[in-house]
């Protein structure tokens, strides 16, 4: 049987040529990383890029809190007696000069108080967040890849911890460390307020390792059995790069989720042991410090009490939503 030649499809010679090589070229797939996906997922919340405003704005009014007081024309550490009465109420509310007035019975400023409150709360929250992740992924990588007594002991270590009654430990530690490192009669205020900031680090940080630790040894505990783990072991990669080259980059989920829901606890804890006395003492602006002064003069100057703690209350509701954001953008299961 002879078959006679197909007929080209009239046209231009060259467009006919481009059409072929178009469609003889393959076609080119973008793969994205877990992490990419996740965060593409999480830049289409919009609840969680409000949040992360809002932590964003937090953020530069603790950076550049000395601009705004010098905006405003006032020092947090200024005393302005004539602004107070006998009894050591204000004479004046919110004004040009003082935009949040003025503090019962020091007549210190109070917008200059609390954009200076700002620093304390996210210098220890940060501080804490990056001491409890560096030290919880380093001991839960060592014990869930090691086992045997190393992983024993230091699982062991962690029920310890966790065991501790958080509250009495912490009021009780802080006292401990004043005492030891310079808290003694004739210290200068600023040196035990720096001992006490620095106190109420090691403490928290103390305290909150524990947990992400567990977290990171059961997800080791499932990765080491894995084929590329095997792998490495059998080409004699060392045990750090295995690691931290091998397991580390496969826990980046889990740990990002622990960070962002870590920080809204640790501002919350800062301001909540600063009001128990467990916390940073004067001079140093704090929120807690503020609050736990103005529960004498709620009744009378209810700024004095809400406006610490309305700071508080949205950065600790914006960090959690983000927190919950985070978690639902890494979690393969949830679709968005």
């Amino acid at each position: 049987m002879v078959t006679e030649p197909r007929a080209l499809p009239a046209g231009d010679p060259d467009d006919q040529v481009e059409n072929t090589a178009s469609a003889a070229a393959p076609i080119r797939t973008l793969s994205k990383s877990p992490t990419r996906i996740a965060l593409g997922r999480l830049r289409r919340d919009k609840v969680a890029m409000i949040c992360a405003i809002i932590c964003a704005i937090y953020v530069l009014i603790a950076i550049f809190a000395p601009l705004l007081a010098r905006l405003e024309g006032q020092n947090p550490t200024d005393l302005h007696q004539s602004l107070i009465d006998e009894f050591g109420y204000p004479t004046i509310g919110p004004t040009g000069e003082h935009w949040f007035g003025v503090e019962p019975r020091l007549g210190r400023d109070l917008f200059a108080r609390w954009v200076y409150g700002a620093r304390p709360s996210l210098i220890v929250a940060g501080a804490v967040t990056a001491i409890t992740t560096a030290v919880g992924v380093v001991v839960g990588l060592v014990a869930g890849f090691s086992g045997g007594w190393v992983d024993r002991v230091l699982s062991w270590l962690i029920d310890l911890v966790l065991s501790l009654p958080y509250l009495l430990f912490a009021i009780a530690s802080s006292a401990v460390l004043v005492a030891i490192f310079g808290g003694a009669e004739g210290a200068a205020p600023e040196a035990v307020a720096r001992i006490r900031f620095i106190s109420l680090i090691c403490v928290l940080a103390f305290f909150g390792w524990a947990s992400l630790a567990r977290l990171v040894r059961g997800q080791v505990l499932s990765l080491r059995e894995r084929e590329f783990v095997s792998a490495a072991r059998v080409l004699g990669i060392p045990t750090r790069q295995v690691l931290f080259k091998e397991l580390l980059p496969n826990l980046v989920a889990p740990i990002v989720v622990s960070v962002s829901l870590a920080l809204p606890g640790y501002v919350v804890a800062e301001a909540g042991l600063t009001v128990l006395g467990a916390g940073l003492i004067e001079p140093t602006p704090s929120w807690g410090l503020t609050i736990s002064a103005a529960t004498t003069y709620y009744r009378a100057d209810p700024l004095y009490l809400w406006l610490p703690v309305l700071g508080i209350t949205i950065l600790v509701l914006a960090l959690s939503l983000l927190g919950d954001a985070v978690r639902d953008a890494f979690d393969p299961r949830t679709r968005r």
